[in-house]
């Protein structure tokens, strides 16, 4: 086991270097998960403060104020002009309006204005003013019908309660913790596999090195499976590594969960990519600087344009069509639709399941690309 002792020498002489994109990928993950927003379960409309003087007293008048409690708060005012202003001016009501004695008659039967003190050119005015002009319109609508004024103000009381809802498709209304978790992750399997598994190909790829092993009693076949055998044992243990963080630190939301082995088999599969590709990187690249530079476009490029660090839903279709030909666009696909559902509907399923081998067909392409480049490597030395 020569060959796997000295694949495991060069992991640990980069030890620092996994710990700097591990402490990353954790800085990014509490992050960004700590700045995004939740989205809402139920409708809920703004409420101002809004005061009302009611000189009139009537069964319409008290509708309009149970109208406005419900939307809104109401603050007790005195029909003093002074103290309304001083109201406004501290912001203590956004609103006041004043109902005129005989309401009904005034301003239902005639085309007597509702009289209203509000901040000037506020979008809050605006929208109080819309729900007035609604109330009134409704209690006109009543009156024309012949409807009586505590019939009309019976009748409004019972259309004023509306209750918003969404319908239920089977989607999440909103992101666990651990989806983002699981976004940022091939950007720790992308960077690592590529620095680490990349340094360890270009030590084995010097020609002197080479040399040496050829000349050793331990067959080329026997050499290489070593490799695969300490890179495969690597990347497993970098998975059970991040899976493990996140069932200690998401506990039973986690590991409960509905799509819990889908989003296992998603990371190992983002996992395989990140291997084969690091296998590329580090049979095409000469030496560690060209190296670094290849890792870091290649990392970086694929997250940003496959929607580890910008949301697909932001992106626009340009960028959407050119991302469909990078491997991380399609394990954040399966992500986002894990994210979206909370179990996994028949046709959810299958667009998981086609991310999914669109992931392997790239873990094929790229493994094909590195039998090509070793065999013209052979071929032209």
């Amino acid at each position: 086991m020569t060959v796997f002792k000295g694949y495991m020498k060069i992991i640990g002489q980069n030890r620092m270097l996994i710990l700097l994109y591990v402490a990353i990928f954790f800085g990014c993950t509490i992050l960004f998960q700590s700045t995004a927003g939740k989205s809402e379960t139920s409708y809920q409309a703004e409420k101002l403060n809004i005061g009302i003087v009611d000189e009139d007293g009537g069964s319409l008048a008290e509708s309009l104020t149970e109208y406005l409690g419900n939307l809104h708060h109401l603050i007790p005012v005195e029909n003093d002009v002074s103290e309304i202003q001083e109201k406004l001016y501290y912001r203590e009501v956004d609103y006041v309006v004043r109902i005129p004695e005989n309401f009904y008659e005034k301003c239902i039967k005639g085309d007597e204005k509702l009289s209203v003190t509000k901040i000037p050119d506020t979008y809050s005015g605006s929208y109080v003013d819309q729900q007035i002009n609604s109330f009134l319109n409704n209690a006109r609508t009543y009156q024309a019908a012949g409807f009586t004024e505590a019939e009309a103000a019976s009748a409004l009381e019972r259309t004023q309660s509306v209750k918003v809802t969404f319908l239920k498709d089977g989607k999440n209304t909103e992101d666990a913790p651990y989806v983002y978790y699981f976004r940022y992750m091939p950007y720790l399997f992308l960077a690592l596999s590529g620095f680490v598994m990349g340094n360890i190909l270009i030590v084995f790829h010097n020609p002197d090195l080479k040399k040496r092993m050829a000349a050793s009693p331990v067959s080329g076949r026997r050499q290489s499976l070593e490799g695969i055998l300490c890179m495969s044992l690597a990347g497993i243990a970098l998975w059970i590594f991040v899976i493990v963080i996140a069932i200690v630190f998401f506990g039973k939301d986690f590991y409960t969960s509905g799509n819990f082995a889908y989003y296992l088999l998603n990371s190992v599969f983002m996992l395989f990519v990140a291997i084969a590709l690091a296998y590329l990187m580090g049979t095409i690249a000469p030496n560690r600087d060209a190296l670094t530079g290849i890792a870091n476009i290649i990392s970086l490029g694929m997250c940003f344009l496959g929607g580890a660090f910008v949301p697909l839903e932001f992106m626009g279709n340009d960028v959407k069509a050119v991302s469909q030909f990078l491997p991380v666009y399609w394990y954040e696909k399966a992500n986002d639709i894990l994210a979206d559902f909370g179990h996994l509907t028949a046709s959810a399923k299958g667009q998981f399941l086609q991310a999914i081998m669109i992931q392997l067909v790239f873990t094929a392409v790229f493994v094909c690309l590195v039998l090509v480049v070793e065999k013209y490597k052979r071929v032209d030395s």
